[in-house]
């Protein structure tokens, strides 16, 4: 079991699921949920965060709909390669490679798309995640996104790793109001029951 604070560890997991093409989550387009909660945003201004970005289908539909300060984080230089090349006009430099438990930053909104689920569920790490999303959001800054609603089997190896709404509220409600977290209604096919939307808003520095 890797630490999710030991960037060497992570960064060669993660490299070799994309090298051998191991990505399964991978749905090919913006998730739904989030496009259509994309979809209701009016600042296009809004600084936005995708960590554990991956291939960031949200962020190239963000990019196309005129929102220009969006950042995608991943761990591995891979997939941002691979995004670079499918959207060229994406500034690079928001294109970051680095540790998001490490990542320093101040965001408005971060989106929330099977990364929690990729990362040892332990109650350190999870509550580090929640802890480190608080701290790169700005006052009222929001976190938005989708939390698989399938139960942990004490398996510490196999990703992704789910949980329940009163477990992520355990971890989340600390740091932030929560303003939506319900059975996600118009999920794709394959996830159609087992995804929570949720829209917690930064309540503490």
């Amino acid at each position: 079991m890797s630490d999710i604070k030991n960037t060497k560890a992570e960064l060669k997991y993660w490299t070799e699921r994309y090298e051998e093409e191991r990505t399964g989550w991978d749905v090919g387009f913006p998730s739904t949920p989030l496009k259509t909660y994309i979809d209701q945003l009016e600042n296009k201004e809004l600084k936005i965060l995708i960590p554990g970005g991956g291939n960031a289908y949200e962020a190239e539909y963000l990019f196309n709909n005129g929102f220009r300060n969006v950042f995608v984080l991943d761990i591995s230089q891979v997939p941002l390669d691979a995004f670079q090349e499918r959207v060229p006009n994406f500034p690079k430099e928001q294109l970051l490679c680095g540790n998001f438990f490490e990542h320093k930053g101040v965001y408005d909104l971060i989106f929330e798309q099977t990364f929690f689920c990729s990362f040892p569920p332990t109650k350190s790490n999870r509550s580090l995640y929640a802890k480190t999303m608080n701290q790169l959001l700005k006052s009222k800054g929001k976190l938005v996104g989708l939390w698989f609603d399938i139960p942990l089997k004490g398996d510490m190896v196999k990703r992704p790793f789910g949980g329940t709404k009163t477990e992520y509220l355990s971890y989340l409600s600390p740091y932030f109001e929560t303003l939506v977290f319900e059975k996600s209604y118009n999920s794709i096919p394959p996830r159609a029951g087992s995804e929570l939307f949720g829209i917690f808003q930064k309540s503490i520095n």
